[in-house]
């Protein structure tokens, strides 16, 4: 007996396409199948016509995959006339060759083409016949478990199963069940109106109805016919039939052996729930099971964070007459949304103000539990009415006591039980008159900006971090608020979020930082985008690889009253003492920025030399301390630059001609020379040299003021 008469014995055809002269040979049965008049060799376009268009398209696809895979491509397609009308539904099966010489685009395909039998009664109407029933439902199960899995909420777990495109049977109502005690809840459904879900929200467990059937026992129930409904379950079926669906799944959602509720997918069509559909339903319910279950544990985490962050990150009330304060706090992204940063603004018993911001080393919750503790040591020791230093001496004995209790109870070899540090910057206002005493623990200087928007960071005395010294000293500084003036006080992760370092991370806030006017809430808004808006993954630092850190921002105004000039005096001071001559440094790098868009870059470097000079004469020539206070006035391009640097000495300047080989003595000729005006003016205890500085527009040329050979 011949192959050929069993193949045909069982209505079995066979082909042969070459892909690359685009010619299709067939035998007789497969000329039959295909509607042709006889056996023979055609052209590719003479088959293609005996195709559905878009199950063409699907061969196509499938005999690619089979070629990069190696593999057998098996296809249902369907035949129609030259009407388009459906003759029949045939399934190809063929294994590419690529003959030798010949590249992976040119090959050859021998199979075979057998008829399919037509669907039994009861099964879905809308069974694909493009493509592999197995190789789609594969497909769509991949593409299932990965909408699932990438799904974060209930609510996006719920819109993913509403979307699932099923291969042949897809449902048009979703609903999902949980079980609480000995209550059936309804947890959320797709494709219903917004009130048909109340008979079905909450009922008891022990109700006759398929959900809390399959909750109770853990079983599925399939209804392919209203009728089956009507029959099993006759108390709702008044309810179901409102809904026009014609066959219902019901499947038990079970995580690690525990049936946490039940699914219902409801179809318009009728579906006969074969095996091959019943395999696909059951495997979609393990994986919404599955998802549902971290979508919980996901919001009873993120639930548990705000709930910590919000017991732990009070609000400041209501800002104190004559100033108005603003504060933000961003979480760094990931895990539990708390760290160790926070701040805190605290009502002192001398009617003054206690700003705080710090930040414990950590995100994790070991660092807020510990920034919890210290934020209520903190408090303690201000509203006992201590200065800033001493709070923030204690506060570190405090701090090195309980994380030293952490390192005895834990591991040696546990970073997370390690001692811990952390920095924090103190602040006494007083709203009277807007001076602020500032203690600094190794936290960044604060910035303050004026009315105009000139932002400069204010550099202050500091300590060491809380936490590693217990008898750490705190040196203080004040800071005075000009009517109009913000400061900001901000943790490093608002300077270095987005891989930054100090330097450029400054760069990158000042142009926020210098708008004119700017109200606070505001600009701690336009702050919090820069680092964390869309705008900021183009500003990306030098560090790429760096760890975000979590964000605290204090914003600080004194109120500006109504008699207040248009535009208010730039003003900046510096203490000096005998003991640190390295902060003349200090005042030099507060001048160059209070002067950054000075018309004459000339000018400023004028500025500094003449301040260098007499901030060094004071603490050479005389045994105390000085004090820098500078001020710009005046309109834009027409402003006054005036510096005086005071101290407590008696003896005047006198001006002198030093020599070519001197090292001193011309303090006075280079102010003579360079300043548009000075003098010294003597006080009741002590005297002040200052001079004065004219913006011009047009900067003057440097031969305008010659200074003599002799006297360089």
């Amino acid at each position: 007996m011949r192959t050929e008469d069993i193949l045909a014995a069982i209505e079995t055809g066979l082909w042969r396409w070459d892909t690359a002269d685009g010619t299709v040979t067939i035998d007789a049965e497969a000329a039959r199948l295909l509607g042709l008049s006889e056996a023979g060799t055609y052209g590719e376009a003479v088959v293609r016509a005996c195709y559905h268009q878009a199950d063409w398209i699907e061969v196509r696809s499938v005999v690619g995959l089979a070629v990069a895979e190696d593999t057998v491509a098996e296809s249902r397609l369907r035949i129609v006339d030259e009407h388009g009308t459906v003759l029949r539904t045939v399934r190809t099966r063929s294994r590419p060759h690529v003959p030798e010489g010949r590249t992976v685009e040119q090959v050859v395909l021998l199979g075979t083409l057998q008829e399919v039998a037509e669907p039994i009664p009861g099964t879905s109407v809308r069974t694909p016949v493009t493509g592999d029933w197995r190789r789609s439902r594969e497909a769509f199960l991949l593409d299932a478990g990965r909408a699932l899995a990438e799904a974060r909420s209930t609510e996006e777990v719920l819109r993913v199963a509403g979307s699932l495109s099923m291969p042949g049977f897809s449902p048009d109502g979703l609903a999902v069940f949980g079980v609480e005690g000995d209550r059936l809840l309804l947890v959320g459904h797709h494709g219903h109106e917004v009130r048909d879900e109340e008979p079905f929200a909450d009922m008891p467990l022990q109700t006759e109805y398929p959900a809390a059937e399959v909750a109770r026992t853990g079983q599925a129930i399939y209804l392919p016919t209203p009728e089956d409904y009507a029959r099993r379950f006759p108390m709702f079926w008044p309810l179901a039939r409102t809904f026009g669906r014609s066959s219902w799944a019901f499947l038990p959602l079970i995580v690690s052996g525990r049936t946490m509720g039940a699914w219902m997918a409801a179809f318009r069509d009728p579906v006969g729930f074969s095996p091959d559909e019943r395999a696909v339903l059951t495997t979609v319910a393990r994986m919404l099971a599955q998802a549902l279950a971290r979508a919980g544990a996901a919001e009873t985490e993120r639930e548990l964070s705000l709930g910590l962050q919000r017991a732990m990150m009070p609000s400041l009330g209501k800002s104190p007459p004559g100033i108005t304060v603003a504060a933000r706090y961003i979480p760094t992204g990931g895990g539990l949304q708390v760290g160790g940063d926070w701040y805190d603004m605290i009502p002192l018993p001398n009617g003054r103000v206690a700003l705080i911001i710090g930040d414990v080393q950590g995100h994790d919750v070991r660092a807020a539990g510990l920034m919890g503790q210290l934020r209520i040591a903190l408090r303690a020791y201000a509203s006992e009415g201590h200065r800033p230093d001493a709070v923030l001496a204690r506060a570190s004995r405090f701090l090195a006591g309980l994380t030293e209790g952490y390192a005895h109870e834990g591991d040696d070899d546990d970073e997370a039980s390690a001692p811990r540090f952390a920095t924090c910057l103190y602040a006494e206002v007083d709203p009277a008159d807007g001076s602020l005493d500032i203690a600094r623990a190794g936290h960044p200087d604060p910035v303050v900006i004026s009315m105009d928007g000139t932002a400069v960071i204010r550099q202050t005395a500091g300590g060491m971090p809380l936490g590693i010294e217990t008898d750490a000293d705190y040196p203080t500084t004040q800071v005075v608020l000009e009517p109009g003036e913000t400061i900001m006080l901000c943790t490093d992760g608002l300077i270095e979020t987005g891989g930054h370092d100090l330097m450029t991370g400054w760069v990158r806030l000042r142009p926020v930082l210098e708008t004119p006017g700017a109200d606070p809430e505001a600009l701690a808004e336009a702050l919090v985008e820069t680092v964390h808006g869309p705008t900021s993954h183009y500003t990306t630092g030098p560090l790429a690889e760096r760890h975000e850190d979590d964000i605290a921002l204090v914003l600080l105004r004194r109120d500006t009253p109504a008699t207040l000039a248009k535009v208010p005096p730039r003003r900046a001071a510096v203490a000096i003492a005998q003991a640190e001559p390295e902060r003349i440094s200090v005042a030099r790098q507060l001048l160059r920025e209070l002067l950054h868009d000075w018309a004459d870059p000339e000018q400023v470097d004028s500025a500094v030399l003449m301040l260098s000079e007499m901030a060094t004469n004071v603490l050479v020539h005389t045994d105390g301390n000085a004090l820098m206070v500078a001020e710009v006035t005046g309109e834009r391009g027409e402003r006054r630059l005036r510096v005086e640097v005071a101290d407590n000495s008696d003896e005047l300047p006198h001006k002198r001609r030093p020599g070519e080989m001197a090292s001193s003595g011309r303090g006075l000729l280079l102010m003579e020379m360079l300043a548009d005006d000075w003098g010294v003016d003597p006080r009741g205890a002590g005297k002040s040299i200052w001079y004065e500085l004219y913006e011009s527009a047009e900067p003057e040329e440097l031969t305008a003021r010659p200074i003599p050979f002799e006297q360089i």
